[in-house]
């Protein structure tokens, strides 16, 4: 059997090529991967749109849990929801790698098939990046660039009193991935648990994971858990909604929930000024979350603190509720309205008895 490639073998430019062997150029490339710096431009009265995003291993992934494929689309998906979350068309990515030097180049190779995929999905142009060699586990660095015409950029500052709070898809899958993840299934469904009857209905038909992942990415072989760990593993940007959203003129507010809807609200809140009431009985639960026996399903705290599930969360005046459930039915997508904005600088979470619901976790932070 032939020994596989190793990264000293190729160097530093031939990773480089191999890496971005796949890639072509797109919309508003001028100079794309080979030269000092790419050279891109807007279309006429567009805006450009910039974020960036960093992936650490042991940090934000395992590799014992994330198979290259998945976290190449992953690392290119968390990127593409920021530019969602303003409304944004996404248009062009820079990709970093610090590498350890025993990695395997296949890894690499499916990686950079994964993250590829992602970008052909939604019309991103791989025009950069960098790589070093790593003594920590592998780093991934991303930033994204899109475009919008000025009208239609939304940011986290206009939310109003009185404003409806909206959020997209199903919210706790991701964090209830994760949690199957840490404890090995050990209280997962059983092997032959059924689905829910009216699953084919469900949110879920919102995030079918991609059916092009190698056959080495199997999961846990429960369909409701391997739903839910495909919601952590690859989860899907909300470009398109964000985009028609935005051209709607209905929103006040936007953003990603990447940390939990009570914190990503949270930050709608305090850059407009205001509060607001999440309604816990509210949230939208998917049927495998709801069919899950893990403990953790059980207070649905995930839901409302849970992050990385990569939905819209949004805020508009309750008179354009039914324009935008027609807006959001055309693009395929659920969206819910789950609390309202208030005058008061507080963020709550009430039950549905109207008591205070009291979680120990806000939402993520990479430092408390």
């Amino acid at each position: 059997m032939p020994e596989l490639e190793q990264l000293q073998d190729v160097g530093e430019f031939g990773l480089i090529s191999r890496l971005t062997a796949g890639a072509s150029p797109g919309c508003g490339v001028v100079t794309g991967i080979g030269d000092d710096a790419a050279v891109t431009t807007l279309a006429p009265g567009m805006q450009l749109l910039t974020s960036t995003d960093m992936l650490l291993e042991d940090v934000h992934f395992r590799r014992s849990w994330h198979d290259p494929y998945r976290l190449g689309r992953k690392s290119l998906a968390v990127n593409i929801s920021d530019i969602a979350a303003m409304g944004g068309i996404p248009r062009w990515a820079l990709l970093s790698l610090a590498i350890p030097a025993d990695m395997p180049l296949d890894y690499l190779d499916r990686f950079s098939a994964g993250f590829l995929s992602m970008a052909a999905g939604h019309g991103v142009s791989l025009i950069g990046g960098d790589t070093c060699s790593s003594r920590a586990g592998l780093a991934i660095s991303v930033t994204i660039m899109g475009e919008q015409l000025p009208a239609h950029i939304l940011r986290r500052s206009g939310a109003l009193p009185g404003d409806e709070i909206w959020v997209t898809g199903t919210l706790g899958d991701a964090a209830l991935g994760l949690k199957l993840l840490e404890g090995g299934f050990d209280s997962a469904q059983p092997p032959n648990a059924a689905q829910p009857p009216n699953a084919a209905q469900s949110p879920n038909a919102d995030h079918r994971p991609s059916t092009a992942l190698p056959p080495e990415c199997a999961l846990s072989g429960v369909e409701g858990n391997d739903f839910l760990i495909a919601r952590l593993l690859d989860p899907t940007p909300r470009a398109a909604v964000g985009q028609a959203l935005a051209t709607s003129g209905l929103l006040s507010a936007m953003i990603d929930v990447s940390d939990g809807v009570l914190s990503d609200f949270g930050h709608i809140a305090e850059q407009s000024g205001v509060g607001g009431i999440i309604q816990l009985d509210k949230l939208p639960l998917s049927a495998a979350f709801m069919a899950s026996t893990h403990p953790s399903a059980s207070p649905n705290y995930l839901a409302v603190s849970g992050g990385e599930d990569y939905e819209l969360c949004f805020t508009a005046p309750p008179a354009h509720r039914e324009k935008i459930c027609r807006v959001m039915k055309k693009c395929g997508v659920q969206a819910t309205p789950v609390g309202i904005v208030t005058s008061s600088r507080e963020v709550a979470v009430l039950n549905a008895d109207g008591s205070r619901h009291h979680t120990a976790n806000a939402g993520y932070n990479h430092f408390s």
